[in-house]
């Protein structure tokens, strides 16, 4: 039983390329809220390094450089640093580890396990950034990706490749609705982003999606709330990287990452630390192209034959949809799913907003009477809402409009429709046809 335990070890060490050159370090010449300032080490952007002698818990990434000295960034607290402390270089800069090893594993964001387990022995390195491809080299959407709920399946059908939004203010169901997917999603690697979570969301994911069949294949990257902003940043990119390399192996991944919002305001906290000015709304120029740089690692690859199916959650800072951080990722994904805390108050899940709610592939991708029938179910729920105060106050006269009629002699049902319990899965072909048998 000992060899199981020692053969990887030894096989990493046995792998290790030995260095003769001296080893560098440098010193802490400065500490100010997190950042600190080394002098005498040249190390490129991106590395990690190490504060203090042997193990020392304390760690650092370097963010940039200034009056010759290297900015850097604690991945934890400050607590036992002190002046002129010595600072090692660990790694190699800019590289994230990835493979088949994180399979059924739950690991932070520098990649170590959080699930109890044996240490994870991966060889496999993927860059941080992602590598960058030629836009041709993203196939076109055309098949149909099932979530498992019939809402999103039947009016807002969602791609093999797409990158989706789900946006919502806080407690509105963004959770609920993503556990929902990932349980019933059809994928080879289901690769899951708590970032900037509560530290229970994560054990009670961890707890209710490493136990079942899915369990081989499912990679959980967890950056709790109080972690320090360039971890949550990097648990995002470890996620994303994760996603690239089993796309680069020809496999269907879904890719959730919960939340954006949270990568957006890590990125701000880096962005501030460096000067930046806070242009929209507190938010630097880097921490809105942040977004924008993760959103579009995911795709289709006519390489590889292999696909990343986005699904990101943005939060709405108090329901307000014109965020900068929300209009930034709806201008950027290729769908959105709006949740409506009004719809929730009423005791309708998921909450989805119908009206506002849209996937720019459904044409190219569902049949024409398919469409038709989601475009009448969209009308009727539109001349429901926007007459529902006059038809509440009893001020509306039956027979005015035919289509505001139809819809209200309809209402129940479309409701009915559009709600679904957190535990039942509703397949792509079951939801169309439902749809039919209430509309066509």
């Amino acid at each position: 039983m000992m060899h199981k335990v020692w053969d990887p070890i030894l096989q990493d060490l046995s792998a290790e390329q030995v260095s003769l050159c001296a080893r560098r370090y440098g010193l802490v010449a400065a500490c100010d809220n997190g950042m600190l300032e080394v002098s005498g080490l040249s190390v490129p952007v991106g590395a990690i390094c190490r504060i203090g002698h042997g193990f020392s818990p304390l760690a650092a990434e370097v963010i940039g450089f200034r009056n010759g000295r290297t900015l850097m960034m604690l991945l934890g607290d400050s607590v036992l640093l002190r002046p002129g402390a010595r600072v090692w270089p660990v790694g190699r800069p800019g590289m994230l580890p990835v493979g088949e090893a994180f399979l059924g594993r739950a690991v932070d964001g520098e990649g170590l396990p959080i699930d109890g387990g044996p240490p994870i022995h991966s060889r496999c390195e993927w860059p941080s950034g992602g590598i960058r491809a030629s836009a041709l080299d993203r196939s076109p959407v055309r098949e149909r990706f099932d979530t498992g709920v019939r809402a999103l399946n039947a009016l807002t059908t969602f791609g093999v490749g797409q990158r989706i939004g789900v946006m919502a203010g806080s407690g509105v169901g963004k959770s609920v609705l993503m556990d929902m997917i990932a349980r019933g999603a059809q994928a080879d690697v289901i690769i899951v982003g708590l970032i900037g979570e509560r530290a229970r969301e994560v054990s009670d994911f961890v707890e209710r999606h490493m136990t079942e069949a899915k369990r081989e294949k499912t990679v959980i990257v967890a950056v709790p709330a109080d972690h320090a902003a360039n971890l949550r940043l990097r648990g995002a990119m470890l996620a994303t990287c994760m996603a690239e390399h089993f796309r680069a192996a020809g496999k269907r991944v879904l890719l959730i990452l919960d939340s954006l919002t949270r990568v957006a305001h890590a990125a701000r906290e880096i962005g501030l630390l460096l000067g930046e000015p806070g242009a929209a709304r507190g938010y630097p120029p880097s921490a809105l192209a942040t977004i924008t740089k993760l959103v579009e690692r995911a795709g289709n690859s006519a390489a590889s034959g292999g696909s990343i199916t986005g699904l990101y959650t943005v939060l709405a800072d108090g329901d307000n949809q014109d965020d900068p951080v929300v209009d930034t990722a709806r201008s950027i994904l290729d769908g959105h799913v709006v949740l409506s805390r009004d719809l929730a108050q009423r005791g309708q899940y998921p909450a989805l907003d119908i009206g506002a709610s849209l996937s720019r592939v459904m044409n190219d991708i569902v049949p024409g009477t398919h469409q038709s029938l989601a475009r009448m179910f969209r009308a009727l729920v539109a001349g429901y809402e926007a007459n529902r105060d006059l038809v509440l106050m009893g001020a509306y006269r039956p027979g005015s409009d035919p289509q505001l009629d139809k819809a209200i002699a309809m209402h129940e049902l479309l409701t009915a429709f559009l709600c679904q319990d957190a535990g039942e899965l509703i397949g792509l072909d079951d939801s169309a046809a439902q749809l039919e048998a209430l509309l066509g």
